[in-house]
């Protein structure tokens, strides 16, 4: 694949972070034959107009939406905690919600969110600086992840803990009956609708029947198991297609430690060095929300398949293996991390690609380039670089072609291997859920699919919920 500049042109200190991919051999088993499975009875357990998948960043935010607009709304999620990869993947760096001028272009739902968190639970730059080209300032915050190609963005860290919180006081607010340590199997497909969806938990298995179904699963459960397509190809030149469990540190000295980066760049030449031939999986930390608390997104592993058991396994049981030798190195040899300890490891896999839709419509990296406003545009993103414009988001990427009476909202929405680099992240699964939750409960409530659903309809409730679109016509 022919190197993109706009996509390559990364800063250093980004290349520090995220170039420490790594991979491992995997285990391959044998064809033991097959087992036949009775046929049975299930229960039905709640009947609902739509029901949410997944109770990551779109799942909560496509719930929230719903029940906003007067949908009954049930949203299930495997886990003990909302917020997906944000809160228990420990992703707690937020990516860029503004562009390269410093506009706040993703709103709605995902600015209320970081809004309502406490001062000292969030911490990036002030609004006043979005946008700014000031080297000393750039280089200030590109030392904490909120500054690219010399431009300070919207890209704030947050607690997790309060980013749980505030995610289920916003569920139950709206009025959406939350079912955790709830995992879906499959979803209920009749003559070519998914009207539901099968339900394991301690209870056994049961069914919840709905008008809409919402896949926030992060890994298209929904739709591959519905018969819809899917790609699973990654982008070879992004750097960032890797699996992980990320690890909490306390009793750090996060300013100590910046300050060395400044004030010795020889020594921390020689300690990047010494890093990479003493520790097998190198990494460098990300500067949390607060002077002590820092975060090891890494190490980041290689070709491995998170759609595996074998592969997850493997994959957990390295990135804690990893996280020791690591840290024996930064208490040794690291200012601030003298008297580092382990505080958390992610109880979420840091999933970034599995499947993405084949949907009614599709983001491509060509598409995006040209700076095109799609007439179904649902939200908008950052670009990857200032020489490109920003990226209008259609609504038919949430779409799928075959089935009906689903929608699709996260890191999986239909795109292209380039498009996937930035639509998988935080802001973007916040956007997609957020218009997902709102088309669903205008389906409904016209007693229409969603693929009828009226488009400026969408938009209008879409824009009185706070969301920034422009406009098409």
């Amino acid at each position: 694949m022919a190197k993109r500049p706009e996509t390559t042109d990364r800063t250093a200190n980004e290349r520090r972070i995220f170039d420490d991919r790594a991979s491992a051999p995997q285990r391959v088993r044998g064809n033991l034959g097959h087992v036949v499975e009775p046929a049975r009875e299930i229960p039905v357990f709640a009947t609902t107009d739509v029901l949410v998948v997944g109770g990551g960043p779109a799942g909560t935010t496509a719930a929230v939406a719903a029940a906003r607009l007067g949908a009954d709304v049930i949203l299930t999620e495997r886990y003990n905690h909302l917020g997906g990869l944000s809160t228990g993947g420990l992703v707690i760096w937020i990516d860029r919600m503004s562009d390269w001028n410093g506009e706040h272009i993703i709103r709605g739902m995902a600015a209320e969110i970081l809004d309502r968190l406490p001062r000292d639970a969030i911490y990036g730059p002030p609004r006043e600086q979005w946008g700014s080209r000031d080297e000393t300032l750039s280089a200030q915050w590109q030392k904490r992840h909120a500054a690219f190609h010399g431009t300070v963005t919207w890209a704030p860290m947050i607690d997790p803990e309060w980013l749980k919180l505030e995610l289920l006081r916003m569920v139950r607010e709206a009025g959406v009956e939350l079912l955790l340590h709830s995992w879906v199997a499959a979803p209920l497909v009749e003559d070519g609708k998914v009207n539901g969806a099968i339900l394991e938990s301690k209870q056994g298995r049961m069914a919840i029947r709905a008008r809409v179904v919402v896949d926030t699963t992060g890994d298209g459960d929904m739709f591959a198991r519905a018969g819809e397509a899917f790609d699973g190809d990654i982008d070879s030149d992004d750097i960032h297609h890797t699996a992980n469990t990320a690890s909490l540190l306390c009793g750090v000295d996060n300013a100590r430690w910046l300050q060395f980066m400044d004030d010795a760049p020889d020594a921390f030449r020689d300690f990047m060095r010494r890093g990479r031939e003493q520790v097998k999986h190198f990494v460098l930390p990300f500067p949390g929300w607060r002077n002590d608390v820092t975060v090891f997104m890494g190490p980041r592993f290689a070709g491995f398949d998170v759609l595996k058991i074998d592969d997850l396994t493997t994959l957990e049981t390295l990135s804690r293996e990893s996280l020791v030798d690591l840290l024996n190195y930064y208490r040794g040899n690291a200012p601030g991390f003298e008297n580092a300890w382990i505080m958390l490891s992610a109880p979420q896999l840091g999933a970034r690609h599995s499947r993405r839709l084949v949907g009614l419509g599709r983001m491509t990296g060509e598409r995006t380039k040209t700076g095109a406003i799609e007439t179904d545009e649902i939200g908008i993103s950052p670009s990857l670089s200032p020489n490109l414009p920003n990226v209008s988001v259609p609504y038919g990427a949430l779409l799928p072609r075959t089935v009906d009476n689903l929608l699709v909202a996260g890191r999986h929405i239909s795109t292209d291997a380039q498009t996937h680099t930035y639509m998988r992240e935080i802001p973007q699964c916040w956007l997609t859920g957020h218009a997902a939750g709102v088309a669903a409960a205008l389906s409904v409530q016209a007693g229409v699919s969603p693929k009828d659903v009226a488009i400026p309809d969408l938009q209008a409730a879409l824009r009185k919920q706070g969301a920034h679109l422009r406009d098409t016509a």
